[in-house]
């Protein structure tokens, strides 16, 4: 299929626009493909891979929170949310680790795998994560695609959360390059639906400015993280990774909720943060 890659570097602005309540475009493909086959079990999960802005995080963390904590909040009890991001992975070094493959071990009919990566296959410099965005991670997207085809679920990709950044002027800045405009590139040849999250985040910073945006973000005493999010942070990209999904009728309005309630409706003290995940203990360390 040809191409205009020009034509994706700048089509996610267009999606911008429904952050201030543009009628939304009608999604690729047919509008029944995200709900399970008939027969299917009501209840379903969705599948999340992607990097450290998505990832469950821990008591030593805290109060950094990745945005697929809070995304529970906005779906109905029927589906449950796997969680599977991990801090610094990119599409190579997730695929490199055999982190897909207890994904596609579980994933079931009906089921979602939503995909975002981006912030480290940007990574030049560390070649166990860095992919170029027009070849190698078009090509390792297809592998996430195909591998939850395989499966009879429904792979969704979603362009990657911007961070914070602002000119002098107050203007909010692209930090991701080509890779969004790469997956929407692949989402389109793929068939899939396209969350853009690129866009729309970019959009909710500019709306909310240099200062206020300090309060989404991992702002603290000791650090000031212009990447990764704090409660409200997250919940406030969950919000707008759950309205993509209805908006792209991956989703049906039932399977959500409380999209329309405010920041302070929805108690960030459900967010918890356990206990870090004790390491594995090889048989060469064993006593």
């Amino acid at each position: 299929m040809s191409v205009d890659r020009r034509t994706f570097v700048t089509a996610g602005a267009g999606l911008a626009l429904a952050l201030a309540g543009a009628p939304a475009a009608r999604a690729q493909g047919h509008p029944s493909r995200g709900h399970p086959p008939q027969g299917h079990p009501r209840m379903r999960t969705v599948f999340v891979a992607g990097d450290s802005t998505a990832a469950q995080k821990y008591a030593d963390a805290a109060p950094e929170t990745g945005w697929g904590m809070a995304l529970p909040f906005f779906l109905h009890r029927d589906l449950t949310v796997a969680n599977h991001a991990v801090n610094g992975r990119s599409t190579k070094s997730f695929l490199d680790e055999g982190r897909l493959d207890p994904i596609l071990t579980a994933i079931r009919p009906g089921d979602l795998l939503l995909v975002q990566f981006g912030h480290n296959d940007e990574k030049t410099a560390d070649p166990t994560r860095y992919t170029e965005p027009w070849t190698t991670y078009q090509d390792n997207l297809r592998v996430f695609v195909e591998g939850a085809r395989s499966r009879g679920a429904l792979p969704v990709l979603a362009t990657s959360v911007e961070r914070r950044k602002f000119a002098a002027d107050g203007t909010a800045l692209r930090t991701h390059g080509a890779y969004p405009a790469a997956m929407r590139e692949a989402a389109l040849e793929a068939d899939v639906p396209l969350l853009d999250i690129e866009a729309l985040s970019l959009a909710l910073w500019q709306k909310l400015g240099p200062e206020t945006t300090k309060t989404y973000f991992n702002w603290t005493a000791a650090e000031q993280d212009n990447t990764h999010f704090n409660p409200p942070g997250a919940i406030e990209v969950a919000r707008l990774v759950t309205a993509e999904l209805l908006r792209t009728h991956v989703l049906a309005p039932r399977e959500t909720r409380r999209l329309a309630d405010g920041i302070d409706e929805i108690p960030t003290d459900l967010i918890a943060w356990p206990d870090p995940e004790p390491e594995p203990v090889s048989e060469e360390s064993r006593p």
